[in-house]
């Protein structure tokens, strides 16, 4: 079974930045359709950013301009999110998701 692997989270500063990468086992982004969620502590788990397989790509309301969504061109296997001038209200375990299978997350803390 395929397998997904989030990293890349940590604690960081208001207005700073952080990637988080999402490597699969097996070569799937380049078929199907990718995103990421996230989960903040006593919140339901919220879309944030979608790469199609063509490379189209979506973003939430709330991290439009904020957050791109990018594919290594190289490694047919990884997903990036990069995250700029983060804000408190994005600290929650951020998830990768593809054809119905999660990572184990990575966690995200937007603090000073």
């Amino acid at each position: 079974q395929v397998q997904l692997v989030e990293s890349g989270g940590g604690l960081v500063q208001p207005g700073g930045s952080l990637r988080l990468s999402c490597v699969a086992s097996e070569s799937i982004f380049s078929i199907y359709t990718m995103n990421w969620y996230r989960q903040a502590p006593g919140k339901q788990r919220e879309l944030v950013a979608t790469v199609t397989s063509g490379g189209d790509t979506m973003f939430a309301g709330s991290v439009k301009g904020r957050f791109t969504i990018s594919k290594d061109n190289n490694a047919k296997n990884t997903v990036y999110l990069r995250m700029n001038s983060l804000k408190p209200e994005d600290t929650a375990v951020y998830y990768c998701n593809c054809i119905g299978l999660w990572g184990q997350g990575t966690q995200v803390t937007v603090s000073s």
